[in-house]
């Protein structure tokens, strides 16, 4: 008993420990970037990650001949910190679209503008904001570094860090939602709360999610 209430104390604080985390984007951190979250579902991802996913029931995913990329944002847009300075925000959204390019591209031709036939992807990485024992709250910043595990030999706290994302994928003939998606993911875990996240902190989460959504497209298809 004692200790069913000591951990679920700690997810209510916001702990991360094993089983207390959400799989999801709560509806309370929706970041307002999406036109219309009332009808995402969850949903299971090629990767198999859980994810809030929307997608219309009459997409003839075959209609569409190529596909145009909108550079991806920070949304809200972000204050540079300590621990999260720009060149890390430019680095995530750099590396963001080269994956996308390298993954959408084995499916279909990458466009140069929107237009009829092709697909706009637009992507958006999101703040997701968190307040956990020992860490102040970040406000409007898109990683949420969490306390992951304490060590009982050193007392040092990890950190892990979370990424979320929210796109929309658009008609490009006459910008009609075909799409959404929101979900989130974490990337390799941090010593302690002074260390500065870089870039290839987060690479292989980003990485997941290009490749989920080439795939989701190639099963539109086959459909």
């Amino acid at each position: 008993m004692k200790r069913a209430l000591i951990v679920g104390t700690l997810c209510l604080t916001g702990l991360v420990m094993a089983g207390c985390s959400s799989k999801v984007v709560e509806p309370e951190h929706y970041s307002g970037f999406l036109r219309d979250y009332s009808r995402l579902s969850e949903s299971t991802s090629p990767s198999g990650a859980t994810v809030m996913r929307w997608v219309d029931p009459d997409l003839k995913a075959e209609r569409y001949k190529s596909v145009y990329i909108e550079p991806s944002q920070f949304y809200p847009k972000p204050q540079a910190t300590e621990r999260i300075p720009q060149s890390t925000l430019q680095g995530i959204t750099r590396y963001y679209d080269a994956a996308l390019k390298r993954e959408i591209s084995k499916s279909l031709p990458l466009a140069t503008g929107p237009g009829p036939g092709t697909i706009v992807i637009r992507p958006a990485i999101t703040a997701v904001s968190s307040k956990t024992e020992g860490l102040k709250p970040y406000e409007v910043i898109p990683i949420a570094l969490v306390a992951a595990a304490v060590s009982t030999a050193s007392g040092i706290r990890d950190q892990e860090t979370e990424i979320a994302t929210e796109a929309a994928f658009l008609d490009g003939g006459n910008n009609k939602v075909l799409a959404q998606v929101v979900r989130k993911g974490s990337g390799k875990p941090l010593e302690n709360d002074k260390q500065v996240l870089v870039p290839d902190d987060v690479k292989s989460v980003l990485d997941t999610w290009a490749s989920d959504l080439n795939l989701s497209f190639r099963k539109l298809k086959s459909r």
